[in-house]
Parts: structure tokens; C-alpha cells; sequence
């Protein structure tokens, strides 16, 4: 480690020694004075008037990005306040008295418009805990700034430093790279997502591919984004190459499912098996595609329930797309009547109920089959189509169920049950 301990030292003890003589003189008090009842006079300014602003102003007809500013400035209105009775009295002072007699209401004016003009626009971020970060950061380095302490800060701070091999690493560098990488992995995230709604939009394309090329130009902007942080703080990244086999490693024993997930994500986008809106069953699971992601599918079942499958068993187990190249797909409901029957009536009544119900298609017409003599009942099936699986399976056969009762009872069509006889024998003994 390489510390000048004695030059951060000796900088610590000239500045502190100067802002105590500065806070000594009486008219830095005065000036401290007449900032803290400004403030307390903006704070109950703003309890009257920033209500009825707000009000008004969320009835303006514009989009949901400038609204949210224009709140996030009225939520602050007494720094608002707090500026323009903070810029009078420095323009009375400076007009009054000397010049260096304003100077700590004019540092304290600088920091109240730094500090709203950075809290507002941190709020085109939509993660809060993200812009809060950055308001903070942001406000602490133009603060520095403002103060003239930025220089003696980067010296400190570029001070306490260690070498690996050739290369100088730095707490400056450590909080340079952080800041770099942040921003930039915000800026490609954003721009990423907002290509990928851009795809999305395009109607010719296929929604299998809209997902493989949103999933590219996002990956590729990530890595982009990685590279040119590296570079801007220097660091060379032909020295990260014993480091990427160290995680070549890793990634082969301990990350070898989340890659299998990555790899089987881009084979399903590629060979278009499945896609967004498709029907499928897995197992037990029954549902329709919501989202491909990079590591799992999203898939909601009719009771609301959204399972997160991931990518591989797509690849490795048996799954049923109920809609692959066709959503027409053909269901099977069984039933039997009476001996006492018709079963050339049967088949017609059946065929006309079921024509009746609005899921069932006219693509390709209900047919109903007659199957065979069981022990109580005349078997039928009764084979229809629809074009709309995702709406459930279940509630489309009941319907049908339904509608054949309604026309049995119609009609007199009995449904037999089975009937058991039990013969008691009561038991002779034998010495009878």
C-alpha cells in the first residue's frame, strides 16, 4: 500500500483550520442565521401552497415521464421557496455590504439549485433506490465542486493506492470505475429495453424472433457497455485473462445449469418450437406462454398460477404445443345412453347441441361415433374443434357436457347407470 500519509494530513489540518476561522467571524453567523429562518419560512410556505399547485397540476394533459417531474419538483417546492428568499437576500447583501459577507448564502443558494435540479432529473430513473443513489452521489461531487474541495478530495482519495504488477489501483480509480460501470449498465440497460419494445411493435416479424433479436441487442449492449468502462478507467483488459479462465472454470462445474438454461433459451428462439401465446403441457402444467426469458419461460395456467420453467427441460422433456403449426386442435367427449335408443338420433341431437355453443369452430364440423355395446349403455364419442386453447379445455367440455343433457332431457334420452344384484344365500349347516 502507498499512502503520503503526511500530505493527507497536513491538507486535513489546513482546511479545517480555515473554515474554523471562517465560522468564527460574526457575520457568518449572521449569514447562518438568516439561512436557517429561510428555511424555516419556505418550509411553511410550502404547507399552503404546494397542495393546490399539485392539484392543478396533475390535471395537465401530458405524458406519464413529465408529470412524474413535474410532481418530484412540486414535492420539493419549499427548496423552490428556499431559492428565490435565499437569491433576495444575497442581492441585498451584495448590494448593502461587502462582498465576502454574502459568500456563505450564495455557497448555500449554489447547493438548494444543485440539489433540486439533480433530485428532479434523477427521476427520469424509474428505481428509486437507483435515483436516490445518484441524486446523492451527484449532489455530494458538484457540491464538492461548489465548496472548491473537489481537487483536495481526488488528491486524497487518488493518495491511497496499491499496485498489482504494473497496474496502479487507487480508491479514485475504485470509485471512478463504480460510477462508470453504473451508468453505463443504466444507459444500455434502458436503451436495450427500449429497442426490444421497438422489435415488439413490428408486425412481420415472428414473435419468436422479436424475442431472440431484443435478447442480442441487449446482451451485446451489456458487454459494450462492460468493455468501454474497463477501458475509460484504464484498466487493460488483456490483464482480466487469467481471471475469464477462472470463470471459464467456474462456469463449467458450479453455473453449468444457468448456462444450459442460456444455451437451451437461444435453440428454442432459433427453431421456433415455442413461442409467445402458445399453448402448451408439461407434466402437470397447463397454460399458455406469457415470456422467454434467458434462463426460463413464463407460463400461466388458467387459475392464475405462473410457473417459471426453465429453458432445458423445454429441450429434454416431452412437451405438448397445442398450437405449434396450428391452433385447431380436436377434443373428445365420451358418453352412453339407453338401449332403448336410437342411435342414429343419438348422433344427429348430439352433432346439433354441440353446434349451438360459440367456442366450438366451423372450420372442421362435429362428428359423433358411436363406439360400442357396453354392459348397460349404447358408447359414443363425440369429437369437436376449437381454435382457442388458451381459453381452458375443461370449460369447453363441461359446456358440451351441458348441452347434451339439456338435449337429452329434450328428447327423453335416458343415461343409464350400472345396476348390481346382490343374492344373500343364507348358509345350511351341514348336520341338517
Amino acid at each position: 500500500m502507498q499512502f503520503d500519509l503526511t500530505g493527507m494530513f497536513e491538507t486535513v489540518v489546513t482546511t479545517i483550520s480555515s473554515w474554523v476561522s471562517f465560522l468564527l467571524q460574526p457575520w457568518t453567523f449572521i449569514q447562518l442565521g438568516i439561512l436557517v429562518v429561510i428555511y424555516l419560512f419556505s418550509l411553511f410556505l410550502s404547507k399552503f401552497i404546494e397542495p393546490p399547485i399539485e392539484l392543478q397540476a396533475r390535471k395537465l394533459k401530458v405524458n406519464m415521464g413529465t408529470m412524474r417531474l413535474v410532481v418530484a419538483l412540486l414535492r420539493r417546492f419549499e427548496w423552490v421557496i428556499f431559492m428565490i428568499l435565499s437569491w433576495s437576500a444575497f442581492t441585498v447583501l451584495r448590494a448593502t455590504t461587502w462582498t465576502s459577507r454574502s459568500y456563505l448564502i450564495s455557497v448555500a443558494l449554489s447547493l438548494a439549485t444543485a440539489w433540486l435540479i439533480i433530485a428532479v432529473s434523477s427521476n427520469v430513473i424509474r428505481s428509486r433506490a437507483i435515483a436516490k443513489m445518484v441524486a446523492i452521489f451527484g449532489w455530494i461531487f458538484v457540491a464538492l465542486s461548489i465548496v472548491g474541495w473537489l481537487d483536495g478530495v481526488q488528491n486524497f482519495l487518488d493518495a491511497a493506492a496499491f499496485n498489482v504488477g504494473n497496474f496502479r489501483l487507487s480508491a479514485l480509480r475504485v470509485i471512478q470505475g463504480i460510477v462508470m460501470i453504473t451508468a453505463l449498465l443504466w444507459f444500455a440497460t434502458g436503451t436495450g429495453n427500449y429497442a426490444d419494445r421497438r422489435i415488439h411493435e413490428i408486425e412481420d416479424l415472428a414473435p419468436s424472433l422479436k424475442v431472440l433479436l431484443g435478447k442480442i441487442i441487449k446482451i451485446s449492449l451489456v458487454i459494450a457497455a462492460l468493455v468501454v468502462a474497463f477501458s475509460s478507467v484504464g484498466i487493460d483488459l488483456t490483464a482480466l485473462t487469467v481471471f475469464s479462465g477462472a470463470v471459464g472454470v467456474g462456469i463449467g462445474f458450479g453455473l453449468q445449469k444457468v448456462v444450459s438454461n442460456f444455451i437451451s433459451g437461444i435453440i428454442i428462439l432459433l427453431d421456433k418450437s415455442i413461442k409467445p401465446g402458445d399453448t402448451i403441457s408439461l407434466g402437470e402444467t397447463f397454460g399458455w406462454i406469457r415470456e422467454l426469458r434467458a434462463r426460463f419461460v413464463s407460463v400461466v395456467t388458467r387459475d392464475g398460477k405462473e410457473y417459471l420453467i426453465p429453458n432445458e427441460d423445454l429441450i429434454t422433456q416431452k412437451v405438448v404445443n397445442w398450437s405449434f403449426s396450428d391452433d385447431l386442435i380436436r377434443l373428445d367427449v365420451p358418453f352412453g345412453v339407453s338401449y332403448d335408443c336410437n342411435p342414429h338420433e343419438i348422433s344427429k341431437m348430439s352433432i346439433e347441441a354441440v353446434r349451438k355453443l360459440e367456442r366450438i369452430s366451423s372450420a372442421k364440423a362435429p362428428v359423433c361415433w358411436m363406439t360400442g355395446f357396453g354392459d348397460s349403455s349404447l358408447d359414443f364419442v363425440l369429437r369437436f374443434w376449437v381454435t382457442d386453447p388458451q381459453n381452458g379445455l375443461t370449460n369447453i367440455r363441461g359446456k358440451v357436457m351441458l348441452a347434451l343433457w339439456d338435449v337429452f332431457n329434450e328428447n327423453d334420452v335416458n343415461i343409464p347407470y350400472p345396476h348390481r344384484e346382490i343374492i344373500i344365500k343364507e348358509k345350511v349347516p351341514l348336520n341338517d
